[in-house]
């Protein structure tokens, strides 16, 4: 009985394939199942359709001879006859001939018979074909790998006060460990990421073994005695723990054609949001109770347990790492080594040099040489810098100002969490009632530059939660007040991600996984850097002014979306990654 293509497509089976090789029949693809395999792959079926391919050209061939020399002789005879004669407007038969054979009727629409290829329009294989439960409990999977990554940031934070009295440092100092973790997650996926767009690689690869090492890096992590090991290993744990961070987007965008990838994308991003809202929640009670060296215990049973389930469910969904391994089988099995996917052949026409700048300069390249996603990547990266340097005053105010233990400062972020499942309601209901009504029977939107919309309305929200927050944190004004406040800070930010990250999968759809990583980038890049200042900032400017600062940067930032919205799909049009026409 064959195995589940689930599991026979995870990380697990695809070891446990190369070990055994055919031995494992339960392993077995539908082609390696004797008669399952197509015999248009057939050496002999490729020869006959070759030789005829052939025979037609030669034939077209000579009927457009045959046309022009019964042209000629026809032009001649004219000549000789009255110019009132009907016969003169007369094109005979063999001319007719030679326009249908100006072009051979094969060129440019067959392919060559030797690429490997989907088997037809509704071939299971296909990740875009695949069942909505399947899609659903992949997309599930890629939540989970999310989650137990970017928790990792947070759940740092509430283990801070007891590093500085352990190891008799100040603040800045200890915060190093959160901004080691934040610059790793954001220079990895410039390196790791591209490398999922490989043919020969894949996404799961990538996913599974960073995820085992990230997995090891936890347990010296949480013996380590001073700074001089706590940072590089953060800063390691968060370079190889970033791939899902930045792919995670491209993985469901193999899955999800652009008409209903917002439903996924956006519970993807709960997903993201979830991480360093429930980080400072579960790193607050350990380190209440144990230390702050418990804050690493519990990131390694999370993303242990998580590594256990992903290795044997995910299954891999680069399509074109799918048609790689199938054109390997397809060779073994019917003895014609030039069977190849489209993906091996661009690879084989490419050196290891032309290899590595595709994969590791392209997204620096997309980053700072594409206007489009060079600003939207600069307001994602404000918006998430503005989040961890907004997330240090909670500290202030709610141990502070409300009196809360470590372990109910956590709890204060419950506002955000709860508003960011409401808003990803009314982000469903947005996408279903109002932009499906956008897309063409092909499943596009056009112009793509309405995904942008939602962002034009979401960019009010931060400066308003910032300004609520910050004015309202008072010991005489209840907690529930500043905790509400907090909330909107969803809206905004949920709302952005998700136009931003839609709206560059949109335009920028072969280079999808390069745009991302650079876009984790520059959040990271923020994100590791605005933590430092957040104690001088509050220190001398109090909470009010502080969040008030923070406030009127993000002020700045909201005419972005209304000018790409605007002026979008020109620049578009000037560009040479972006997808020009809607």
């Amino acid at each position: 009985m064959p195995a589940p293509d689930w599991f026979r497509e995870s990380f697990v089976g695809i070891l446990l394939r190369g070990a055994f090789g055919p031995k494992l029949d339960f392993l077995k693809y539908p082609e390696e199942i004797e008669g399952q395999f197509p015999e248009q792959y057939t050496k002999e079926y490729i020869e006959r359709e070759t030789a005829a391919r052939e025979q037609e050209k030669e034939e077209n061939q000579r009927r457009q001879e045959r046309g022009r020399q019964n042209s000629n002789s026809t032009a001649v005879d004219s000549g000789s006859q009255h110019s009132g004669e009907d016969n003169d407007n007369e094109k005979p038969r063999d001319a007719d001939d030679e326009e249908k054979g100006k072009k051979d009727p094969y060129e440019g629409t067959r392919k060559d018979p030797n690429v490997v290829t989907w088997y037809s329009d509704i071939d299971p294989e296909n990740p875009a074909n695949w069942s909505l439960g399947k899609r659903c409990s992949v997309t599930a999977l890629i939540c989970l790998l999310t989650f137990a990554v970017y928790i990792g940031s947070s759940i740092y934070s509430p283990g801070i006060p007891d590093i500085e009295q352990r190891w008799g440092i100040t603040q800045v100092p200890a915060t190093l460990g959160l901004t080691a973790f934040v610059a790793g997650y954001g220079i990895g996926p410039m390196f790791l990421s591209p490398l999922s767009e490989i043919p020969a690689i894949g996404r799961n690869t990538i996913y599974i073994i960073c995820l085992i090492i990230f997995v090891c890096l936890q347990v010296p992590t949480a013996l380590c005695g001073g700074l001089g090991a706590l940072i590089p290993l953060r800063f390691a744990a968060g370079f190889v723990g970033s791939p899902p961070l930045a792919t995670g987007g491209a993985s469901i965008g193999d899955m999800f054609g652009p008409k209903k990838r917002a439903y996924p994308i956006a519970i993807w991003g709960c997903a993201a949001v979830c991480g360093p809202v429930l980080g400072p929640l579960l790193g607050g009670f350990a380190a209440d109770a144990n230390g702050w060296r418990w804050t690493f215990w519990v990131l390694l049973w999370l993303s242990g347990g998580s590594l256990l389930i992903l290795a044997f469910f995910l299954p891999e969904t680069s399509a074109e790492n799918i048609l790689v391994k199938r054109a390997r089988r397809l060779r073994k099995l019917t003895g014609n080594k030039d069977l190849k996917s489209e993906g091996e052949i661009e690879q084989s026409q490419m050196t290891v040099s032309q290899v590595a700048v595709m994969s590791l300069w392209r997204p620096f390249q997309l980053t700072f040489g594409e206007p489009i996603v060079f600003l939207l990547d600069l307001y994602i990266a404000l918006v998430y810098g503005i989040l961890y340097i907004w997330f240090e005053s909670f500290a202030i105010v709610f141990t502070e100002f409300y009196g809360f233990n470590l372990g109910e400062e956590g709890l204060a972020f419950m506002g955000i969490l709860v508003m960011t499942i409401i808003t990803t309601f009314g982000y469903f209901a947005y996408s279903y009632f109002y932009l499906e009504k956008k897309f063409d029977d092909e499943g596009n939107l056009r112009p793509v530059e309405l995904r942008l919309q939602a962002a034009m309305f979401a960019s009010i929200w931060i400066p308003i939660c910032l300004f609520w927050f910050g004015w309202t944190s008072r010991p005489r004004i209840h907690w529930i007040v500043p905790i509400i406040g907090s909330s909107f800070f969803s809206v905004g930010a949920f709302l952005l991600f998700q136009c931003v990250i839609n709206y560059l999968g949109d335009a920028y759809p072969k280079y999808a996984a390069s745009v991302y990583a650079g876009n984790d980038f520059f959040r990271a890049a923020f994100g590791a850097g605005f933590p430092l200042i957040a104690t001088p900032l509050f220190a001398n400017l109090g909470i009010g002014w502080g969040c008030s600062l923070l406030g009127f940067i993000s002020v700045g930032m909201i005419p972005i979306p209304f000018v790409l919205y605007r002026y979008g799909g020109w620049l578009r049009k000037k560009s040479k990654y972006a997808k020009k026409h809607d």
